[in-house]
């Protein structure tokens, strides 16, 4: 790679940098201070503060305010890298990427949902004790869902670093059907059928 290729990479680079940077409004004390805060959550703001040479009321103000924004958040839950539980990924190409957004929100079963570019556009993320619930879920969910075109699931084997996520552990005492579908607590599809019936 020559000279030339090297400074517009690095040029590159700092350009997305400093777009981020913009975008969230961060300098570099709270770049900082989220980068000690990320390798350990437990520090006290005395011991960032003297890392970073800042006073400690100056970092705990900066924390406040990362907080605040929702930029720095304190994440509880499990860690799925340590736990037996079968973590899945579903890509789902549907003609309403909205819709599942809101069943994301409703479901116990889904951790999370993002939209996607490419052959799906969107991403859910499911756990169950259970294989077999899972692939319930997702009949109940997406492959009896007439807007959903296709349905792909992949199990994830193996986590590289911590993944630390909440879970609603009530869930697992429900097995999903098609008839019954993901419990009480799961109130999308049962809304959808009562609008359809007034």
């Amino acid at each position: 790679m020559d000279k030339n290729t090297i400074l517009e990479y690095k040029l590159f680079y700092n350009m997305i940098f400093i777009m981020i940077s913009d975008k969230l409004k961060l300098d570099d004390i709270d770049k900082q201070i989220i980068t000690l805060v990320q390798e350990d959550p437990n520090q006290t703001h005395t011991q960032i503060a003297e890392k970073i040479n800042r006073s400690q009321p100056t970092v705990g103000m900066r924390i406040k305010k990362l907080e605040k924004l929702g930029i720095l958040q304190f994440q509880p839950g499990i860690n799925f890298k340590l736990v037996d539980i079968h973590l899945a990924t579903v890509e789902i190409n549907t003609k309403n990427p909205d819709e599942i957004f809101k069943m994301a929100k409703c479901c116990p079963f889904m951790l999370n949902a993002f939209k996607l570019s490419g052959d799906h556009n969107i991403c859910i993320l499911l756990v169950s004790s259970d294989l077999g619930k899972l692939d319930n879920i997702i009949n109940y969910h997406f492959r009896s869902n007439p807007e959903v075109l296709s349905v792909s699931m992949e199990l994830v084997a193996e986590i590289a670093k911590d993944f630390v996520l909440p879970i609603d552990f009530s869930s697992d005492d429900h097995d999903p059907t098609i008839e019954n579908g993901c419990g009480s607590k799961c109130s999308y599809r049962k809304t959808k059928k009562d609008e359809v019936l007034q």
